[in-house]
């Protein structure tokens, strides 16, 4: 009979990976109860099992959410990204814009000349003039950030 026992090693992975499930006690699903091989705190593995047996074993969507400790939305989203991607889908996103969408290029050249300029230049002084070149409004820290970021890069 094999063992229920989790291997503690494995959480530790998970976290690390990001794909540790949070609330693995929410799975209620009773594969992930009896069966050794079906961990509640893998989530990739919580959100194919979830797709499969609305898929395959044809379950209610409503039903295989709440089982498997998700929402309706989540579920519709871990089909879709699923349906886009494959398993690559299934892995944690990190949240928000994936850099600094206002900060082209041009609007970084504009705030590094106008800083080399004139080095008293506050950065508020710096966003309002980037406000009026660009029509954009950005925080002065956000510019100040980037710019110091852009002074590392070799």
């Amino acid at each position: 009979m094999p063992s229920t026992r989790r291997v503690p090693d494995k959480r530790v992975a998970l976290r690390q990976q990001g794909t540790l499930n949070p609330p693995p006690q929410a799975v209620q699903h009773p594969l992930f109860q009896d069966n050794a091989f079906f961990d509640p705190a893998d989530l990739v593995q919580v959100k194919y099992e979830m797709l499969r047996q609305v898929q395959v074993d044809h379950r209610p969507v409503a039903q295989a959410a709440k089982t498997f400790g998700c929402s309706r939305p989540a579920f519709y989203h871990t089909q879709l990204t699923f349906t886009q991607a494959g398993f690559a889908g299934l892995l944690p996103q990190k949240r928000g814009p994936k850099g600094g969408h206002k900060l082209t290029a041009d609007v970084l050249a504009f705030a590094t000349q106008q800083r080399t300029a004139d080095p008293a230049l506050s950065w508020m002084a710096l966003a309002a003039r980037v406000r009026q070149q660009f029509q954009l409004v950005v925080h002065p820290r956000s510019i100040a950030r980037q710019l110091q970021r852009e002074k590392k890069r070799p």
